[in-house]
């Protein structure tokens, strides 16, 4: 596996990998309409692209395939963490973590996390500040707001 800084041309694969994987990994702990609202599979290109360039965004590469991706803001906000349903727990979510962390060493490092990565982050030594429901496109999602 190869991680590498984001590229524009990476946008478009990595909407379809979020997408993806959002109704298959995160589909054990949300409902069909709640992963709806979540990723509604129309998501704004330019804005994603743009937001990626502005954070420290890397993606990991297997067999020229994007399987994962992850950014970053210059606050120490950990904004997506995103691995392709077929290469779940293969160590490449830690990779790209473990990178991203690095890029803020005083910390803290804040994350939105779902009910399905709370235990990632927990495992990388995150606690949980609060509970919360977020409401998407009139639906509400629990994640929890979590530091490092």
């Amino acid at each position: 596996m190869l991680l590498r800084r984001y590229t524009t041309a990476d946008c478009t694969e990595m909407a379809e990998l979020f997408y993806q994987t959002v109704h298959s990994v995160n589909a054990k702990d949300y409902t069909k309409e709640q992963l709806n609202a979540w990723a509604t599979g129309a998501i704004d290109l330019n804005q994603w692209n743009q937001s990626f360039l502005n954070h420290f965004t890397l993606v990991a590469v297997k067999n020229n395939k994007i399987v994962g991706f992850g950014d970053i803001d210059d606050t120490g906000y950990l904004d997506r963490l995103y691995v392709d349903k077929d290469f779940q727990n293969q160590g490449i979510a830690t990779a790209i973590c473990a990178e991203l962390e690095k890029s803020i060493p005083t910390g803290p490092i804040t994350t939105h996390a779902s009910i399905t990565a709370k235990l990632f982050f927990q495992r990388r030594g995150y606690r949980v500040i609060k509970e919360q429901q977020v409401i998407r496109n009139g639906i509400s999602l629990t994640n929890f707001l979590m530091e490092k």
